[in-house]
């Protein structure tokens, strides 16, 4: 299993896309693999004949165990004399270095989202991904920091190494790691241990981490007053009726289901919204959309003007730039913008921009179409998801009219962009008459944790974010 990422300690084989006896070439993809951050295709290291098959599919392992073998061209499968060209996809684990910064796997919406939020899309109609698509959200978390991975507190779990999911669940839950009995490898505790803990606490009994894992998913409520993390653990049962269908979680599905009951108990979630007046915005797309579709190969969409508008404002309002740590507000200075992308309406993944505030117009738009491109050809590595600050959803381009997105954990606030309209406005003269005029509008809306800010604030910040959409130098930025 190869290290995919710099916080990724285990891996789950989703499919393997060569059968044994198959020829593999250098590079082409050989299986797909789940982690806590991604779901991504793997390539194989060497070319040859893929001799044998280690790890079954739905397998979880860690990084550095060996997956397949791959022989010498010619070599029949199971021959024993023949010599394997290189294990394939083995690496050895690599360890985290003690306090670096990192995040746990949205969704908006997204995205981690989850992961990541609820809600999908990133960039204006974002091309859906094939179905066979599933990534990993933050919307918790597609773009959300973690505790450090460094050992365990003396109050929780002493001595033990924990990876960054599983530490988070038993913070979270307020569960000591030392009384949970590890299946891992040399007995190390994992999410799949932890989840089965929990149950057999509310249950009162004994559970397997695989039956834990599949209970977990079938118990979220579908309201969002589901029980918080360490609470009563009350099951909804379905009632399932003769012409019903019974469609399994996918593993986006189940992480989205706990990430976002997980938020929904963790932040005081609050909506404030606005309506933004998008004729200078959209003067500017008319205007030079086609000269930036042949000089970029991209469409200037709303979300590119957004997304820069959203970087310059949060000069102006760090604190929604920013983190919950424990009863303390982390506030960034630098602003890694997470900006969900739809999966085809099966998932949502919530890859992050890096130093969002240091690019113009031109390369927001540019890292955006890059990042929802790797993420529907599923290129896109685990960091690319973790570590986010604020997050942007999209679902503009459905033509909605107001959304609430859930935030991504353990971020304050998270931007949904609805569809913009031309709609009859009044408009203010500099003289002070007034007039009807048909402009391009549409609504902001901005979930943020009330613990975090309050609304007044939070509502400064929109009506700073739809003045800046209205009246910014567009043109000047093209």
């Amino acid at each position: 299993m190869p290290q995919l990422g710099e916080t990724v300690t285990e891996g789950t084989i989703i499919r393997w896309l060569k059968k044994v006896g198959d020829a593999i070439a250098q590079d082409e993809p050989l299986f797909e693999v789940s982690t806590d951050k991604v779901d991504s295709e793997v390539p194989s290291s060497v070319a040859g004949l893929l001799t044998e098959i280690l790890v079954a599919e739905g397998a979880t392992v860690d990084v550095g165990t060996r997956l397949a073998v791959v022989s010498e061209p010619g070599a029949a499968s199971g021959d024993a004399s023949a010599t394997p060209a290189a294990p394939v996809a083995e690496a050895a684990p690599q360890a985290v270095p003690q306090g670096a910064s990192e995040a746990p796997s949205p969704v908006p919406v997204p995205v981690p989202a989850p992961p990541v939020s609820d809600s999908p899309a990133a960039g204006e109609a974002v091309p859906a991904a094939p179905p066979a698509q599933e990534a990993e959200l933050p919307l918790e978390e597609a773009g959300v920091q973690a505790p450090s991975p460094s050992e365990a507190s003396d109050t929780n779990g002493k001595g033990l190494v924990l990876s960054p999911v599983v530490r988070q669940l038993v913070s979270e839950y307020g569960i000591d790691p030392a009384v949970i009995p590890g299946t891992g490898k040399g007995g190390r505790v994992t999410r799949a241990d932890v989840l089965a803990y929990i149950d057999r606490q509310a249950a009162g009994g004994a559970a397997s981490p695989a039956t834990a894992a599949a209970s977990r998913v079938t118990s979220v409520p579908a309201s969002s007053s589901a029980p918080a993390p360490g609470g009563d653990g009350a099951h909804y049962v379905a009632v399932r009726g003769p012409r019903d269908e019974v469609v399994a979680f996918t593993n986006i599905r189940r992480l989205t289901a706990e990430h976002m009951v997980r938020s929904k108990a963790t932040s005081a979630h609050t909506l404030v919204a606005i309506e933004a007046d998008y004729e200078a915005v959209e003067r500017v797309r008319a205007k030079h959309k086609n000269r930036f579709r042949e000089e970029e190969g991209i469409g200037l969409s709303y979300l590119s003007f957004v997304a820069r508008a959203v970087v310059e404002t949060l000069r102006d309002f760090p604190h929604l730039n920013a983190s919950v740590d424990d009863d303390a507000l982390v506030i960034h200075r630098d602003v890694h913008l997470g900006v969900a992308v739809d999966l085809d309406q099966r998932g949502l993944i919530v890859p992050v921009v890096r130093n969002a505030e240091a690019q113009s117009l031109r390369g927001l738009a540019r890292a955006i179409a890059e990042l929802a491109e790797r993420a529907r050809t599923r290129k896109l590595s685990a960091d690319d998801v973790v570590g986010g600050t604020f997050t942007i959803t999209n679902p503009g381009p459905f033509g909605t009219f107001l959304t609430a997105p859930i935030i991504n954990q353990p971020q304050v606030a998270i931007l949904s962009t609805d569809g913009v309209k031309r709609r009859p406005v009044v408009i203010t003269a500099p003289d002070g008459t007034e007039a009807v005029g048909i402009h391009s509008v549409g609504m902001l809306a901005l979930s943020f944790d009330h613990r975090a800010v309050d609304g007044a604030y939070a509502s400064a910040f929109l009506h700073a974010l739809a003045a800046a959409i209205a009246t910014r130098d567009w043109e000047a930025e093209l």
